[in-house]
């Protein structure tokens, strides 16, 4: 079985399901509404306990009702195994549109409570495993994630990386985000790929040592639905998919298949890729 984890972050996501983005000073009625514990951290344990059979998910929440819903969510609902500490804080709250042209818009508000490398979460078991994913931390948290085989991260993590030290396997961003694609190329040391997301257009990736290559988009497994969670469904399966093995044209198929399965559900998790759809 290919071992697999996520360091990173939770918040709590209200969802609304509208036909259009309110415009200023218009109020909108919401066709359908509902609460997920979701986020970057979240989204990517879930596609990977779905695809690896588990996950682990090294984190931090709040200390509020919030952050207990979150915890029972993710763990029981989900089935991922969690690792995380509490902090004397609430946990952030994000509200999103899910429009009819199947994007989402998305409001946060509050701190993002990240794990640090000081937090007693057993960080040990990561020598023992085969890929992380980083979405977020501190950059003693990134060098603990380090001890697994494969190490992917998101620009969200930029901090944590550019102070780590640690070279990166992966780095996946977006190309359609102009201070994403430059941040990448400043970080030190340079990661051994980065491969920029382009949504329907596929993407590009390089490689330090000059390479360079593209994948094509998948068609979903159904209508376009929305796009919340598609990103890190994608970053998610091409871990999990470096994590068996895979060589990294193979893994993007893999990935480019679990953001489109994600595309074709409402929200995170109603329609993410599984083991069996592989």
């Amino acid at each position: 079985m290919t071992v697999v984890a996520v360091v990173g972050h939770v918040e709590w996501m209200d969802f609304a399901v509208v036909d259009h983005l309110p415009r200023q000073g218009e109020i909108v009625q919401a066709r359908q509404g509902f609460e997920e514990a979701a986020g970057s951290g979240a989204v990517a344990a879930v596609q990977m306990r779905r695809l690896a059979g588990a996950a682990t998910f090294y984190t931090a929440v709040g200390d509020d009702d919030l952050a207990d819903r979150a915890r029972r969510e993710l763990g029981t609902r989900h089935g991922v195994t969690l690792r995380a500490t509490v902090r004397p804080r609430p946990t952030r709250r994000g509200w999103a549109h899910l429009d009819d042209d199947h994007e989402r818009t998305i409001t946060v508000m509050g701190e993002r409570i990240v794990p640090l490398g000081a937090d007693d979460l057993a960080w040990g078991e990561l020598a023992s495993t085969d890929a992380v994913y980083v979405t977020g931390g501190d950059a003693d948290a990134v060098r603990r994630a380090r001890q697994a085989r494969v190490l992917v991260a998101t620009p969200r993590a930029a901090d944590a990386l550019q102070g780590s030290g640690v070279a990166l396997d992966v780095l996946v961003a977006s190309a359609e985000d102009a201070s994403e694609r430059a941040w990448a190329q400043t970080l030190d040391p340079p990661p051994e790929r980065i491969v920029l997301t382009a949504g329907s257009a596929g993407g590009t990736w390089t490689a330090a040592e000059g390479q360079s290559g593209t994948w094509t988009a998948v068609q979903p497994p159904g209508p376009p639905v929305d796009s919340y969670g598609a990103g890190d469904s994608f970053a998610a399966g091409l871990t999990y998919a470096l994590g068996a093995g895979m060589d990294l044209d193979d893994a993007l198929q893999v990935a480019a298949r679990c953001g489109a399965w994600c595309l074709a559900g409402r929200g995170p998790y109603g329609r993410q890729l599984s083991a069996a759809d592989l």
